[in-house]
């Protein structure tokens, strides 16, 4: 089954397939989200820890090394890679979005300097490309990333990244409602859990997006 009849929601089950899509190299981003040394962390306990080992597995065995290969080819075609992580600029983290001061998974308090913030090893970025720190679950929302895509000329965002059912599907909608063509790549992407980030895919599939493989959108380029 192609993208083009994959991850059917209800709402798009009978609709049309969607046309061919054709990615100009200078007029693309590659958005690299939240990919970050804090997420691959242990746990508090041995338990929580244990019950994350799916997600820990996925991004170690498909996620990071998908992404590395695509960054990789966005770099070799000269599509603008550019990076989202989520950082306060203050040590209290006062700046931050409510939906990162609530107690629950969702809290997170990380000052740009600390190495739990960073992009992960893998996907480190190169001195020339650009990384936006958020305090937001979008990556537009409270950023400068909406007027640097345009600034830069560019008309369509490849996202990738976690997780997908939070930021990464914040951030899509944003891109969409702002106009932007977005294509969201499976295999380079995760949740917590395979079923939210499948459901989740069909959810912003063919209105705010179009889901695609890896081997997939590295055919869409002229």
């Amino acid at each position: 089954m192609s993208w083009k009849t994959a991850y059917r929601s209800f709402y798009y089950a009978n609709a049309q397939e969607p046309d061919d899509i054709v990615l100009d190299p200078e007029t693309t981003a590659l958005l690299v989200i939240d990919i970050q040394n804090t997420y691959l962390d242990p746990k508090d306990t041995p338990e929580e820890t244990a019950r994350w080992q799916p997600f820990y597995e996925r991004m170690r065995e498909t996620v990071i090394p998908n992404t590395a290969r695509l960054i990789d080819e966005c770099r070799r075609r000269k599509v603008e890679v550019i990076f989202a992580r989520i950082a306060c600029l203050k040590p209290d983290g006062r700046d931050r979005s409510l939906s990162q001061k609530k107690p629950g998974f969702n809290y997170l308090l990380l000052p740009k300097e600390l190495p739990e913030g960073q992009i992960v090893p893998e996907l480190e970025p190169r001195a020339d490309e650009i990384v936006i720190t958020k305090t937001t679950d979008s990556a537009l929302t409270g950023t400068n990333l909406r007027l640097v895509l345009h600034n830069m000329g560019i008309k369509d965002v490849i996202c990738c990244g976690i997780f997908t059912d939070q930021c990464v599907s914040s951030t899509v909608r944003s891109l969409a409602d702002e106009s932007f063509g977005v294509v969201v790549v499976d295999d380079c992407g995760a949740a917590a859990t395979e079923e939210l980030h499948r459901r989740e895919l069909e959810i912003i599939n063919m209105i705010y997006c179009h889901v695609v493989s890896l081997e997939e959108v590295l055919t869409f380029f002229r």
